[in-house]
């Protein structure tokens, strides 16, 4: 898929390489925290080296924390660490400014009132670490929850020829970002939410807790049901057809699969939780769910992100 994009890559990592960013033979498994300084200021992403380490170039997820989260928490709860270990992909978790991101709803983030390059910076991550971390170019893809998952969207949107999938959580496209969401290539999406998410409502609208230091949020989403159609039109999509995922336990809540073939092999996906919160499936309840509502353990949020995304190349 995208041969121009592949070859395009390719030489980026070649030219890295020659300025003195080669691949390294080996890394040892476990984290590193990497400092790169973009747009003056000193920004940090935690790096974990798979126990695995596949030969030659491997994939890499980049995983982006929620509003009033951090690299770490996202590390120590989405699972994606045990996943690299056993199959061999560079799990990478940016830290946002002041533990946000820009995401496209101004505001309503720190990150967004600062009008921080969050776009470039994540930009400047996937060079890095094609040119240092062993990274195949055509396996990078993009992840998050709340308003690290509205900034997946944006990414999608806006950095597509850098990624080769994204996987957005509790997390519907910001209405502001809709206008100017050009991906360059038909991208495959894999969205999950929880019909009953009391931050991030299913329906769309305003997103009722924020990490902006304006008070409450401001600029809505779409709904989740829009949020699909969006882009299943810009992937060029056939019909949807939809499944039930079978009950692993009894924890008051279900899950439904809406799938579309798409143009150039992609496709766009959506997990429906019904009953589900704003939460991470398969993950801790990090906090009461009189405030977030109900984890799904209908199915491992981070391994159905990643057996989706492994399918697509670049």
């Amino acid at each position: 898929m995208y041969a121009p994009r592949i070859a395009a890559a390719v030489l980026l990592s070649t030219v890295l390489m020659a300025a003195g960013c080669g691949h390294p033979q080996a890394r040892a498994a476990g984290d590193t925290t990497v400092t790169l300084e973009f747009g003056g200021l000193q920004r940090q992403y935690i790096v974990h080296y798979p126990a695995n380490h596949p030969q030659g170039l491997m994939p890499a997820v980049l995983a982006f924390h929620g509003g009033g989260g951090t690299a770490r928490t996202m590390a120590e709860t989405s699972g994606f660490n045990r996943l690299s270990d056993s199959e061999g992909f560079l799990a990478v978790y940016p830290d946002g400014y002041q533990r946000s991101w820009n995401d496209g709803r101004g505001g309503d983030t720190n990150a967004g009132a600062a009008a921080i390059d969050d776009v470039g910076f994540v930009a400047a991550v996937i060079d890095r670490i094609i040119g240092g971390d062993s990274v195949d170019p055509a396996r990078v893809y993009a992840t998050g929850m709340s308003n690290g998952g509205m900034f997946t969207e944006q990414l999608g949107c806006r950095l597509s020829g850098k990624l080769a999938a994204i996987a957005p959580v509790a997390a519907p496209l910001p209405q502001a970002d809709e206008s100017g969401c050009t991906p360059a290539h038909p991208l495959p999406v894999l969205e999950i939410h929880g019909t009953t998410d009391p931050i991030v409502p299913f329906g769309g609208g305003v997103v009722r807790v924020t990490s902006g230091r304006h008070g409450a949020g401001a600029s809505p989403v779409l709904s989740v049901a829009a949020t699909q159609q969006a882009w299943r039109e810009r992937d060029a999509c056939d019909a949807v057809t939809t499944t039930a995922l079978p009950q692993r336990t009894d924890d008051g809540t279900s899950v439904t699969v809406a799938s579309s073939d798409c143009a150039g092999g992609s496709s766009v996906q959506l997990y429906t939780v019904t009953d589900g919160g704003h939460t991470w499936p398969g993950g801790p309840q990090y906090l009461p769910k009189a405030i977030v509502g109900n984890v799904t353990h209908q199915f491992d949020a981070a391994e159905v992100i990643w057996r989706f995304c492994a399918r697509f190349h670049a």
